[in-house]
């Protein structure tokens, strides 16, 4: 009897803990909070006054619409039996078979960690809109979002977490840089440019509330932990190395990017501040379960100066305009996250990962490079394709006359602050009267800017 207790130890099913499911379904609380109000708030101080309530939209709407997109056949394709290492099968379709049982490795309900992966997808895709912000059709964007969950989001989740193709070759996301940072950033980038410019660009796109982008960003911070140390699936010791990590990073990086701005300068600005803390969130979400804090601050600091430079270089070099830099620092800052998990892992910080180069092993610095340009391609050419076949049901951009009035008024018939315009109130009385609502405007003194 002795010496078969082992082997009753083995064979003992998972039981679900009540420690670690309150601490995944706070994490999930969070990472929603991230989305709304959190990104809403950080994306709409950004942008012009016009547009405030429609970028705020984008994020919320995303909850509900990607929500049901998850339970109908979304979490099904991302965790569902593997595919040929592609995709998931159809066996949770509706959410069928996820119940209260714990998952096969943890103790955590099946279905708590359904919903927890649901608002990674809800924020994924929520970030892209910030390329193309003040300019996309509502009936366009919800399309695209539809298809970009589905065809983009779902199967590069089932590669690297669902059991498909990176997973099995070993290559380490352990919040989402892959799957969440470098995915929409890129396509964020392909976005901007098959949109197009912004009218006016660059003079006349200065943020209107950069109270609210501040407040959002602490609140991103906030939901980060969330983020990251909830993907540890458990309350424990690697969920606290998570935490630590996630907020050394980011500190690091906000300090990193305000001397920066210091420097070069002479002043450092509340939103380079807030903008770097958010790249080094970014970039250490890969690797905030696998290395140590020491890693963590040298990631932020890279981070800082990378996405300093995809901000304030790149962009203006090249001419896009990503409205509000998601290709900067989601798409830079995962980029270099998932490189720097390659070198700093060490399996002392997590048993469960893997050495990186650092620490005697260049083969996972191999593994996480082919998983970023596996990312970065279906990213790209995904979003390239899904834009031409949703500007062939639906043209992806606002006319000019509705883009001078604001995205509010003419997709959503509201506006976000009576006080700034007494123009726009008589406009809003033509809208709601169902007279003309470009009119007025095309023939008053007012520019509309």
């Amino acid at each position: 009897m002795l010496f078969a207790l082992p082997l009753f130890a083995a064979d003992a099913k998972p039981t679900v803990n009540a420690g670690d499911t309150a601490w995944l379904l706070c994490s999930t609380a969070m990472v929603m909070l991230m989305t709304a109000p959190g990104l809403a708030l950080f994306y709409g101080g950004l942008v012009s006054h016009r547009n405030i309530l429609s970028t705020l939209m984008h994020s919320f709407f995303m909850i509900c619409l990607i929500s049901i997109q998850w339970v109908l056949f979304g979490y099904s394709l991302s965790f569902g039996t593997d595919s040929h290492g592609l995709i998931g099968g159809l066996n949770f379709l509706l959410l069928n078979g996820v119940g209260t049982d714990p998952i096969s490795n943890g103790s955590v309900p099946h279905l708590a960690f359904a919903m927890y992966q649901s608002m990674f997808a809800v924020i994924t895709v929520a970030l892209i809109t910030g390329s193309f912000a003040e300019r996309m059709r509502f009936s366009a964007f919800i399309l695209f979002s539809l298809l970009w969950a589905t065809l983009i989001y779902d199967p590069l989740a089932h590669w690297v977490w669902g059991g498909g193709w990176l997973m099995k070759l070993g290559t380490l996301d352990f919040a989402g840089g892959t799957v969440v940072h470098i995915s929409s950033g890129v396509s964020a980038l392909i976005a901007a440019i098959m949109i197009g410019r912004r009218r006016g660009y660059p003079e006349k796109t200065e943020p209107h509330n950069l109270t609210l982008t501040l407040i959002g960003a602490s609140l991103l911070w906030f939901g980060w932990f969330g983020f990251n140390a909830g993907s540890a699936l458990s309350s424990g010791g690697l969920a606290a190395i998570a935490f630590a990590t996630t907020n050394t990073a980011a500190a690091t990086a906000g300090l990193t990017w305000a001397g920066i701005e210091w420097f070069y300068r002479g002043k450092p600005t509340v939103l380079g501040a807030i903008t770097g803390a958010v790249a080094g969130l970014v970039a250490i979400t890969p690797a905030s379960g696998y290395v140590s804090v020491a890693s963590a601050m040298v990631i932020g600091i890279v981070a800082g100066f990378a996405c300093y430079w995809g901000v304030n270089a790149l962009k203006p070099k090249f001419g896009y305009d990503d409205a509000l830099d998601v290709f900067g620092v989601h798409g830079i800052g995962g980029t270099w996250g998932a490189i720097a998990t390659g070198l700093f892992a060490s399996k002392a910080v997590n048993p469960a990962g893997a050495d990186g180069f650092f620490h005697g092993n260049p083969e996972q610095l191999l593994n996480q490079n082919i998983g970023v340009l596996s990312c970065w391609l279906i990213a790209s050419l995904g979003t390239f394709v899904i834009l031409k076949v949703v500007n062939a049901f639906s043209p992806l951009r606002v006319s000019e006359e509705e883009e001078k009035i604001g995205i509010d008024l003419a997709f959503h018939g509201e506006i976000g602050y009576r006080y700034v315009h007494h123009e726009i109130g008589e406009v809003m009385e033509s809208h709601r009267t169902k007279k003309d609502p470009f009119a007025f405007i095309i023939e008053s003194k007012a520019s509309g800017d």
